[in-house]
């Protein structure tokens, strides 16, 4: 490949490996604000705030009524309150059912959609160093393309070549390594989530066999 030639592709696979960058950095960032948002939205902020809920949920089944206790939770869009809801109106279907049905809908629903973000969010994490890597080849590329061209050399145009090769490798890296952190970070709230919505689901079984039985299939 003649040097002219050679450089005008480096050029432009380097400028579009710039934007490659720039989308891989700006898709994962927004993964991570969904993923956040989402778990912000469905967990409470403390297991005593969960706490607090289930014995309202209890007092309301106890005093209200049902309606009165489906009414609470159905316009409240964090976990427990959303499967409670789920139990109370399949409450025709038996506790052991209810326990199965609000086990598949909390994975499929919450889980499966965290998993997903995380997903990507590691994928851009895989992504930025290769991009990168990517670009120090092509940086590589053009600076001994011109350097075998057996003509004297431009330094300026030298220099842009090796630039490209260690400005997308750095950039690669400062993509990938906050990246990291913030999918560890992720990683950690997920596990809480499950941690918290599984005690709260141990709870919400236990305040509905105690009110409607352990054989009951509706309220009393």
């Amino acid at each position: 490949m003649e040097t002219g030639t050679l450089t005008t592709v480096v050029r432009y696979a380097g400028n579009a490996c710039y934007g490659a960058l720039a989308v891989v950095a700006l898709w994962g960032v927004f993964c991570v604000i969904l993923a956040w948002r989402r778990i912000s939205q469905v967990r409470f902020r403390t297991e005593a705030e969960q706490g607090a809920f289930l014995d309202q949920l209890e007092q309301t089944l106890q005093q209200q009524g049902l309606q009165a206790a489906v009414q609470l939770c159905e316009n409240d869009e964090r976990a427990v309150p959303q499967l409670a809801y789920l139990a109370l109106v399949n409450r025709k279907l038996g506790l052991t059912k209810i326990q199965a049905l609000l086990v598949d809908r909390f994975r499929r629903d919450v889980l499966a959609d965290l998993e997903y973000r995380l997903s990507w969010v590691y994928t851009m994490i895989k992504s930025a160093p290769m991009l990168g890597l990517y670009g120090t080849v092509l940086g590589m590329m053009g600076a001994f393309g011109q350097l075998s061209a057996g003509q004297k050399v431009d330094p300026t145009k030298l220099a842009e070549n090796i630039s490209l090769a260690l400005v997308t490798t750095a950039l690669g890296l400062t993509i990938a390594i906050p990246l990291i952190l913030c999918a560890a970070a992720l990683s950690l709230r997920i596990r809480k989530l499950e941690d918290l919505v599984g005690y709260g689901l141990t709870r919400l079984l236990e305040i509905l066999k105690t009110i409607w039985g352990p054989e009951t299939t509706s309220p009393k």
